[in-house]
């Protein structure tokens, strides 16, 4: 709230959004990172932390043999290198995506930010789309911390970008406002005018559930939003189990007064019993006026069977609220997607969640793609020249050795590059594969003791 009240001063706007859904996202991503708000030490209620588990099974299957090909000049090259730098990150960031919501991907010159939903406001819309936004940086250096606010704009058919730097004395202090040139941003400008740019210079993903918390907002939500009930029986359910099964060890009763008659004694009996006896054997002092029995047994009965039915209708509930195709989450069985025939038959629902997820993901990095083409002019990091990007993703049946097959057969067709082969599939860098090629080549060309080419 503090960096909110000093942008709205400094840059004179207002930021869109409500603090409804602020505090909602906050709370969907405390249970996120495994804090969610009913942990009750004295109820033993725990968490097995199933946002998290739901969010990685969306990024993983999101990515599953993901390719990004940039094609049609010098500059589409360039292109490719700074896409290939982020590709092992895109599975991170697609989770903190669906985590948060919104995130948005931006270049800094040398490489790509990501901004979760809380280093980031919200200033203009257009479409549903967001075309205004304020990011804010921060850099620790000694006891100073230093704040950045970089505002993205259109105005007067200009893309507007504005810098203004704090420095104060904690994460959450703005402190004084300082030249930038006395920050570790020095050399940027405070502000630029761009023209000739027709779109954002970030990539902003979304995730496809709508808003049902602030219906005007151009923020997704979590994509586990609408299962927070289910999360929570969740975990108490299994809370109860664990807790059920940590209680059930066997234990024996044994009258201390019999099997050590002497009275004296019975204050060495425990130590007794922790010393020579099973663990699971405890001396208790009897009834010595009655006649009582030497002897009792504790075993309880478990009722795992009975609460694990319970435990997969509510992974089942859970993951038919994010997305997924009822009973795709489940324990001590398996929901195995074996098939084409089968995806089709039983998994519609997963597969068609994916695909809006993908969908989202291509709109983000064709942002993120054009900023880094329009960085690329500004800073003559590549010759001018057209891109073409083609997205590749693999189907939720995908097999790593069938794809290399099929590739390895498309190259020997030469309706794939060899190079592409070698990086991608068996696992040489971009040169090395070059090298191995322009060898190949020759020796295709060395002479026989013939004559011709062997």
């Amino acid at each position: 709230m503090l960096f909110k009240d000093r942008a709205r001063e400094d840059f004179n706007v207002e930021i869109i959004g409500s603090q409804q859904l602020d505090d909602w996202v906050n709370e969907c991503v405390n249970i996120y990172q495994g804090n969610p708000c009913w942990l009750d030490e004295e109820e033993h209620i725990d968490t097995v932390n199933f946002a998290k588990s739901v969010c990685s099974e969306t990024a993983r299957l999101t990515t599953l043999g993901i390719g990004i090909h940039v094609d049609g000049s010098a500059r589409a090259d360039w292109l490719q290198s700074q896409i290939e730098q982020i590709y092992y990150q895109l599975r991170h960031w697609i989770e903190y995506g669906c985590a948060c919501g919104t995130i948005i991907l931006k270049p800094n010159g040398d490489t790509v930010d990501l901004y979760p939903r809380d280093r980031f406001d919200v200033t203009h819309i257009s479409n549903g789309e967001i075309d205004g936004v304020i990011f804010y940086d921060q850099e620790h250096r000694g006891k100073k911390w230093y704040t950045k606010m970089e505002y993205h704009r259109f105005e007067n058919k200009q893309y507007l970008i504005s810098n203004r730097c704090f420095v104060g004395r904690s994460e959450n202090d703005c402190g004084r406002r300082i030249d930038i040139s006395q920050t570790p941003w020095e050399g940027l400008a405070d502000e630029a005018a761009l023209v000739n740019v027709e779109k954002t210079l970030f990539g902003v993903l979304r995730t496809p559930h709508a808003n049902n918390i602030d219906i005007n907002s151009p923020f997704g939500l979590p994509i586990y939003s609408e299962a927070i009930q289910e999360l929570r029986d969740l975990d108490i359910a299994y809370s109860r189990n664990t807790k059920e099964i940590r209680d059930s060890k066997r234990t024996i009763l044994l009258d201390a007064d019999r099997v050590l008659p002497d009275k004296e004694r019975l204050k060495t009996a425990e130590a007794l019993g922790h010393s020579v006896m099973p663990d699971y054997i405890k001396l208790v002092e009897g009834d010595t006026s009655v006649e009582s029995d030497i002897y009792h047994e504790i075993n309880p009965q478990l009722n795992t069977d009975t609460r694990l039915k319970g435990i997969n209708s509510l992974l089942s509930q859970i993951g038919y609220k994010v997305g997924f195709s009822n009973g795709y989450f489940v324990f001590n069985e398996s929901s195995g997607i074996q098939t084409a025939t089968e995806v089709e038959a039983d998994q519609q629902r997963t597969v068609q969640f994916i695909k809006d997820v993908r969908d989202k993901l291509e709109n983000c990095l064709s942002g993120l793609i054009y900023a880094l083409n329009v960085f690329a002019d500004l800073y003559d990091m590549a010759p001018v020249g057209t891109y073409e990007v083609v997205y590749d993703f693999s189907d939720i049946t995908y097999s790593f050795e069938e794809e290399r097959a099929h590739h390895y057969q498309l190259a020997v067709q030469g309706h794939y590059p060899w190079e592409e082969y070698y990086v991608r599939f068996l696992g040489y860098s971009r040169e090395d594969a070059r090298k191995l090629i322009a060898m190949a080549k020759q020796e295709q060309k060395t002479p026989s003791l013939f004559g011709g080419e062997e």
